[in-house]
């Protein structure tokens, strides 16, 4: 059966043919430049627009936008549905009734056809014809023939066993109709008794057709369009008052954290801010509430630094001050004895060479750094051998006892050479007592013994030991035992040694060695474990 689908056009291969225009492919390209440019700045504007507004304004267009998606698909989904629904269900009742009408010969025979009252047709929103082969059209009295055309006509001709089914009428302008003509054996007028006992001598070949109105089915699926419409623009709009108020909701943490860092920008002020939920958002206060107490835990220790290194600076200044001070005042008088003169520049000179101490240790110290950077393969024994022969030439009067076993590591050469040296010379400095210099027979007067075993470097001295109460404070900046304080140094040196260690994700620790002198425990990973 040949079949047409609402909303057919008529063909137009019967139209005289027009000579055809040659491509213009400049024009092509020139039209296909302009919407490509067009696109573009399209596709500018709107990610210009998108990034101007704020994130509240961007939570509640996506929502509005996403279930205006999805109640577009859902909706012409459903719309489609129905009209294909309608127009089959439709289509099945003209075929099945026009089939049937067509086999009792009912409406075939035109007396009979003739005698339907138009007000019974005209309730059921039918129109019943009769087309011939010869293209005379029949139809009951005072009523509207079906549309007939060539498509009908054919199926009049043929006799075969298909069917015409095609939309005829423009929709909405009260003429749309779905007609189908079937092939069928029509009685003339006055001749149903011969059509009844001689069917071959009477009975015309032709089509009966039947033409049902589109009128109802177009204003349901109107009504339906409208109803539809009207849904998804309130849910269009309850998606955006939604998402406004999810946005409002879920925003107010960030609202809140992005006051708190105005807040600190504006006064300094780095008092963590309260923190509840356990969301991204409460996840992303804690992480500010971190970098606060990091923040907070640096300046307090660049506060103590600078306070600390202020104190310590002020007495060699002031040592060399008054020294210096001394020199003019005697050259004015005439000058000094050439022994005390000598005695007053080695002072000067030993507190320059204090002072010059003290800033290179404030140097390493400030610099603070959480990692050590441009790591690089080491050999620690290396590493201490260099610095045993360095302060063995200082410490003269210092017997060493040296073991060292290989043991690479990752660091900075530099900054660990600085640790050991450190250490080493905290161990001289203690194990010659008080005063005492080389003995006069060239025995030594003090003893340090250096281990180097899997990674963990033990200095041992012959001094007095570290009093109980200093050993939780003997790596704090500038934190001097009573002992210490008639001794040089700046009281940054095992600071240093500790924060080289915790650098290089090793550690550090001092106890009293069993016997006599105090005992440094260093200890480092192994460069296999450690993390570049």
């Amino acid at each position: 059966m040949s079949q047409q689908h609402p909303g057919d056009f008529p063909s137009y291969a019967d139209r005289p043919s027009q000579p055809q225009a040659q491509p213009q492919a400049p024009v092509a390209q020139s039209n296909g430049s302009r919407v490509a440019a067009t696109a573009a700045r399209t596709q500018t504007w709107w990610n210009e627009t998108l990034h101007k507004l704020s994130l509240h304004a961007r939570v509640t267009l996506l929502a509005a936008v996403a279930v205006g998606l999805a109640v577009a698909i859902v909706s012409v989904a459903a719309y489609i549905t129905v009209r294909q629904q309608m127009y089959q269900n439709l289509d099945n009742s003209l075929t099945q009734r026009a089939a049937q009408a067509a086999q009792k010969r009912v409406l075939t025979d035109l007396t009979i056809l003739q005698g339907v009252p138009s007000d019974a047709l005209g309730l059921s929103d039918i129109r019943v014809g009769v087309i011939g082969a010869d293209g005379q059209q029949f139809g009951p009295p005072n009523s509207l023939l079906p549309p007939m055309g060539a498509d009908e006509l054919q199926i009049a001709r043929d006799q075969g066993n298909e069917a015409s089914l095609r939309t005829v009428g423009v929709r909405n302008a009260g003429s749309h109709f779905r007609v189908i003509a079937v092939p069928a054996s029509y009685c003339p007028q006055g001749l149903s008794r011969g059509c009844q006992t001689e069917p071959e001598a009477y009975l015309q070949p032709g089509a009966l057709v039947v033409a049902q109105s589109l009128g109802p089915i177009d204003q349901t699926l109107h009504n339906l369009g409208i109803v539809l419409w009207a849904f998804g623009l309130i849910g269009v709009i309850g998606a955006a008052l939604a998402g406004n108020a999810v946005a409002r909701s879920g925003l107010r943490p960030l609202a809140r954290l992005t006051g708190a860092a105005e807040h600190v920008a504006a006064t300094e002020d780095l008092k963590p801010i309260p923190v509840t939920g356990t969301d991204e958002i409460s996840r992303l206060a804690m992480a500010f509430n971190a970098m606060l107490g990091a923040l907070a835990q640096s300046r307090d220790r660049q506060r103590r630094l600078v306070g600390d290194a202020g104190h310590e600076l002020r007495t060699p200044l002031t040592s060399v001050r008054t020294n210096l001070d001394l020199l003019a005042q005697a050259d004015k008088r005439g000058g000094l004895r050439p022994e005390d003169r000598q005695q007053l520049l080695d002072d000067v000179r030993a507190q320059m060479d204090e002072l010059t101490q003290l800033i290179g240790d404030l140097t390493e110290l400030a610099r603070d750094t959480p990692q050590v950077r441009n790591a690089e393969l080491i050999e620690l024994s290396n590493v201490v051998e260099d610095a045993v022969m360095k302060v063995r030439r200082r410490a003269p009067g210092i017997e060493w006892d040296v073991q060292l076993a290989p043991f690479p590591v990752w660091g900075d050469e530099r900054l660990l050479g600085r640790a050991v040296t450190n250490l080493l010379d905290n161990a001289a400095k203690y194990s010659v007592p008080e005063g005492a210099a080389q003995r006069s027979d060239g025995a030594p007067v003090g003893h340090v013994s250096v281990r180097l075993l899997d990674g963990v470097l033990t200095v041992t001295d012959s001094g007095p030991g570290i009093a109980e109460a200093d050993l939780p404070h003997v790596f704090e900046r500038f934190y001097r035992s009573s002992e210490a304080r008639s001794r040089p140094g700046s009281g940054l040196g095992l600071a240093i040694v500790k924060h080289a260690a915790e650098q290089h994700g090793g550690m550090v620790y001092a106890r009293n060695a069993p016997g006599a002198g105090a005992q440094f425990t260093l200890w480092l990973p192994h460069a296999a474990t450690q993390t570049r």
